[in-house]
């Protein structure tokens, strides 16, 4: 079966994420050790304890989650190998462009989690609390969506299109008076429902500029290979190129552009010929977008043991049937 994998990003975070993979595997475990020496502190605590509010700070989410999604991995890869299940793609939402990447065997996992934790502090950073905002906006088409936003540019605000999650659901995010004034013209406009998102900083905008140039020398200095599969950037919505020369300005220009998850998540069966999708990692956010994507593909997420063993039934169970029972789940 050829596969899709998809890669959470922040918001799919929640206390005793991955504890059943560092129980059970010692290759997940590892990832844990390795996490916690690259970064001074204990990454597997924080995600199996909490606190809750620890575990929300953006500079603790983000090698948090790369760290759990990197540990399943590891443990699910060696088994679809075995399976001889083909990765046709992959795409991580936002941070989880980062674990993609290292799926791909791009990006070293202790180059990564230091990255993505100097990221999060940067975000954490660059807007004081109170001063940015996201709101995600339900039942318009992104060309409201996107016309509201320059009309509240035009007047002095700042808010922008930040996330194309699906068709109907879109993120904005700027500065608390730029939601503000978007969402009362959002309202006029007919959205069905706004709600204000319970993020530390306005992410995919130009508040971000800071964390843009504070993170650009440190993926410019950052050891890229070329990718075992291909992965889909955030930025243009197509495969990472041959050239790991231009991997670094690919994750600098995803900070302020908006996630185009749409179309990344749209080529994998039409373009790559994908019949399953994984979610590896915390949570089942991209299971669920799937579903207003793409019907047509299945989606499971692995964030347990248990639930890596369910997919793992069924894509063999697919794979001995026959190639169309297990497209069509």
């Amino acid at each position: 079966m050829r596969l899709a994998l998809m890669f959470p990003g922040q918001a799919s975070q929640e206390a005793g994420m991955g504890r059943s993979f560092y129980e059970n595997f010692p290759e997940s475990r590892e990832i844990f050790e390795r996490a916690d020496d690259a970064l001074g502190f204990s990454i597997a605590e924080l995600c199996f304890e909490g606190p809750e509010d620890k575990l929300k700070l953006t500079e603790i989410t983000q090698p948090s989650i790369l760290t759990v999604s990197i540990a399943v991995w590891r443990a699910l890869g060696p088994k679809l190998k075995a399976f001889n299940h083909e990765i046709a793609a992959a795409a991580g939402h936002s941070l989880g462009e980062y674990s993609a990447l290292v799926a791909a065997s791009a990006l070293k996992f202790e180059d990564a989690v230091k990255l993505v934790h100097e990221r999060g502090r940067l975000m954490q950073e660059a807007v004081p609390e109170g001063e940015g905002a996201m709101s995600a906006v339900l039942g318009l088409n992104a060309a409201d969506v996107e016309k509201v936003c320059d009309d509240v540019c035009a007047g002095g605000g700042i808010v922008k299109l930040a996330n194309l999650n699906s068709p109907g659901q879109w993120v904005i995010s700027g500065s608390v008076a730029g939601i503000v004034r978007a969402e009362a013209l959002l309202k006029e406009k007919g959205a069905r429902k706004l709600i204000r998102l319970p993020v530390s900083a306005p992410f995919h905008c130009p508040l971000m500029k800071p964390v843009t140039d504070g993170m650009r020398p440190l993926l410019e200095a950052t050891d890229f290979e070329r990718c075992e599969f291909p992965v889909i950037a955030n930025y243009t919505a197509d495969i990472y190129p041959d050239n790991p020369a231009g991997f670094a300005e690919l994750l600098v220009s995803q900070i302020e552009e908006p996630v185009r998850w749409i179309e990344s998540h749209g080529s994998f069966r039409d373009r790559f010929g994908a019949e399953c999708a994984l979610e590896i990692g915390p949570g089942k956010v991209l299971s669920a977008l799937a579903k207003r994507i793409d019907r047509e593909l299945t989606a499971r997420n692995v964030d347990t043991v248990e639930r890596m063993d369910d997919a793992l039934k069924w894509m063999g169970a697919g794979q001995a049937v026959g190639a169309s029972e297990g497209k069509n789940g």
